[in-house]
């Protein structure tokens, strides 16, 4: 059998006593952080969800001024209206051909 190179090392012993339960105070410390945690996990869950009807809201919103801008255009033709003050400003392509 060959020979160990190293020799064997001297068994450790732990002097210190092994504890059963944290402190109040780490525990109380532990539950506060984990609170937050959950809290702030909860927060962002509530933002996504509204931010989700908030995306739907907006697909329904440019359907709806989809829908409009062609009636408008049946009663109008191709023009531009300007949003503040309702006033048509009709494309050059339209004017030429009037």
């Amino acid at each position: 059998m060959a020979k160990r190179k190293t020799p064997k090392s001297e068994k450790i012993v732990d002097l210190k006593p092994k504890a059963e339960k944290i402190t109040e105070q780490e525990l109380e410390q532990l539950r506060n952080l984990v609170n937050a945690s959950n809290m702030a996990h909860r927060d962002v869950g509530m933002i996504e969800s509204r931010k989700h009807t908030l995306l739907h809201e907006i697909v329904s919103i440019n359907e709806a001024i989809k829908k409009h801008q062609d009636t408008l255009t049946e009663i109008y033709g191709t023009c531009s209206v300007d949003i503040n003050t309702g006033e048509i400003k009709r494309d050059e392509d339209e004017q030429a051909n009037s």
